[in-house]
C-alpha cells in the first residue's frame, strides 16, 4: 500500500498489535546450507555461527521465515535481493517497535505544542 494519507491512529494501533503478537525478537539472519535448502538465507531468533549448519544440525524451530531455498526453487526471488531482503526481515522486529515509540513520542510533542499556542 502506498499512500500519502496520514498514518491513524488505529493504523498505528493495528501495527502495534501485530508486532507485539509476532514471534520475540532479535531476529538473525543465519546463513544455513543443506542438499535441499542449498545455501538458505534464513531469519532466525538465534545468532548465525559462521558454520553454515546443515540439516538435521540446525532447529528448525528457530527459523522464523527464509528468503531463499534455492533447490527445489521454494524461496528464490526474482532480483535476487535475499541477503537484502533478509536484513530488512531481521531488523523489522527491533525497527517497527522503535518507530512506533517515536511516532508516539512525536504526536505527544505535537499535541503539547498545540496546547501550549491555544493557551497563548
Amino acid at each position: 500500500m502506498t499512500t500519502h494519507e496520514p498514518l491513524t491512529a488505529e493504523e498505528l494501533a493495528a501495527i502495534e498489535e501485530r508486532a507485539e503478537v509476532a514471534t520475540p525478537g532479535p531476529w538473525f539472519i543465519r546463513l544455513l546450507d543443506d542438499e535441499d535448502a542449498m545455501n538458505l538465507v534464513a531469519i532466525s531468533t538465534v545468532p548465525d555461527t559462521g558454520h553454515g549448519e546443515r540439516w538435521p544440525d540446525f532447529d528448525h524451530h528457530e527459523i522464523v521465515a527464509a528468503t531463499l531455498i534455492q533447490q527445489p526453487r521454494y524461496v528464490d526471488v526474482a532480483d535476487a535481493r535475499w541477503d537484502e531482503n533478509a536484513q530488512f526481515i531481521a531488523n523489522a522486529r527491533q525497527d517497527i517497535p522503535r518507530l512506533i515509540t517515536e511516532i508516539k513520542r512525536l504526536r505527544q510533542l505535537l499535541a503539547e505544542k498545540g496546547r501550549q499556542d491555544l493557551e497563548a
